[in-house]
């Protein structure tokens, strides 16, 4: 088997091409701000297994149980006081443009840095791999 055939290192590749494709739409939305009737596109992250294959369907999360008032709700759990900012889905200019700027950038902001995390841990694993079989 070949070192690039190995499951992680596919999962991460995947991961990577789907961060640059994520780049090239949310481009694709900033370039489109002026255009009327232009509605804002974003991808679907792709969902790995255990395996690091891209996962079609499946069994949802379970959440977690609170035994007791007392105990802390778990992450995305409903929330008790009021989350509305003024916002709902995404807001329409009179051209019927719905794209905002700020929020596009801050996605390709964290895109930016997902992609550097992923390709840091992509170069580390196979340089690990490397040393591993004695070809460093």
């Amino acid at each position: 088997m070949a070192m690039n055939d190995l499951p992680i290192l596919s999962a991460l590749r995947t991961k990577m091409q789907w961060h640059q494709e994520r780049q090239r739409v949310l481009a694709e939305n900033i370039s489109n701000s002026d255009t009327p009737n232009f509605r804002p596109r974003d991808l679907v992250e792709p969902k790995l297994d255990n395996a690091g294959s891209v996962v079609g369907g499946g069994m949802g999360t379970l959440p977690m149980m609170r035994t007791s008032g007392s105990h802390i709700a778990a992450s995305g759990a409903p929330e008790t006081f009021e989350n509305d900012h003024g916002r709902s889905g995404f807001q329409t200019r009179p051209a019927g443009n719905a794209v905002n700027l700020e929020d596009q950038m801050l996605k390709v902001s964290a895109n930016q840095m997902d992609y550097a995390a992923v390709t840091s841990l992509y170069t580390r694993s196979l340089g690990m791999l490397k040393t591993a079989i004695g070809k460093r």
